[in-house]
């Protein structure tokens, strides 16, 4: 059982409780529906955008080792689920970055007027191996931009579809939330927390370190300077720290699959990111077997208890 990996992991002998989950029974926030009725792009003027990418094994063993995997996957083998978020770059030149270190909106991703951004969630679908060594495209669209009105005020999510193929087969379809947010203001309220559930099969506790952020950052090639700028962190957007990312904490979710229940194939995954995990404090993944038997339900707790992200993978 790969629960002895290091003294931080802790197995089945902590579960206690039944754990319920978004979409799949109460437990977990479902997202706010309620949308504004004000102006959207049109998506019909929204291009398409093509990258086509090789498969790096370099890029693999560099996310292997600062994940701590055992086993790295080589040329000829199949990428495991998810990392193909270290390929299909869009390298910005560094005169079209925003402030924020990403590339200006307006042009593949639409301007809404909203200055702060981060990753929301998601939804993947693993049809095929995408093998380390093949020259691979991906092709992504704007599908959706939809207004909402939030405690902390206006915001959007914009949902960006990509499919990836391997000599014209589908191996990998993928719908990405982004979310949009308004500047942050002195004093503004913020989401109430949510409790993180409780009955996990296994736990891997992670120390996050500048480092870490560092490399994952410079791996997806992500300038966001919310995961390396303290000083942007905090006076511009608002945060107490440098922020985890998103990405980061679904990808050591699923991992933990790959460590506790290594036989399990992964067919899809979603991931719903519910509050910002913060650098200076340790953060926790959980996983069980789902009731259906068919999936393993996922989640992500602070150093408070907190739910910071709720996923399912389902299985073959």
């Amino acid at each position: 059982m790969a629960g002895t990996f290091n003294p931080y992991f802790r197995g089945a002998e902590h579960s206690h409780k039944v754990v319920s989950f978004i979409q799949m029974a109460p437990g977990f926030p479902a997202p706010a529906t309620t949308p504004m009725s004000t102006s959207l792009p049109d998506l019909s003027s929204q291009r398409t955008q093509t990258v086509r990418d090789i498969i790096s094994p370099a890029q693999a063993a560099a996310l292997g080792a600062t994940l701590e995997c055992r086993e790295v996957p080589r040329s000829g083998a199949p990428l495991p689920p998810i990392w193909h978020w270290l390929y299909f770059w869009t390298a910005a030149p560094q005169s079209e970055l925003g402030s924020d270190g990403h590339p200006q909106k307006g042009g593949f991703l639409p301007d809404l007027g909203l200055p702060r951004r981060m990753a929301a969630g998601g939804r993947i679908s693993f049809d095929a191996p995408l093998t380390i060594g093949a020259d691979a495209e991906r092709v992504s669209r704007v599908i959706s931009v939809e207004n909402k009105e939030g405690r902390s005020g206006r915001l959007a999510i914009v949902t960006v579809e990509h499919v990836i193929k391997i000599d014209g087969v589908s191996a990998i379809r993928e719908e990405q939330d982004i979310v949009y947010r308004e500047a942050a203001q002195p004093g503004q309220p913020q989401p109430k927390p949510t409790p993180a559930p409780e009955g996990a099969t296994w736990e891997r506790i992670i120390e996050p370190t500048e480092t870490l952020l560092f490399r994952y950052s410079a791996l997806t090639f992500n300038a966001h300077r919310i995961h390396y700028d303290r000083d942007y962190a905090r006076n511009t957007e608002g945060y107490p720290n440098l922020v985890v990312h998103g990405p980061l904490i679904a990808t050591l979710l699923l991992d933990s699959v790959a460590r506790f229940a290594p036989e399990a194939v992964v067919r899809e995954y979603s991931f719903k990111a519910v509050r910002p995990t913060f650098l200076g404090h340790t953060f926790a993944v959980y996983g069980r077997p789902a009731d259906d038997g068919k999936s393993i339900d996922l989640w992500a707790k602070d150093h408070e208890g907190w739910l910071t992200m709720s996923a399912r993978a389902v299985l073959a």
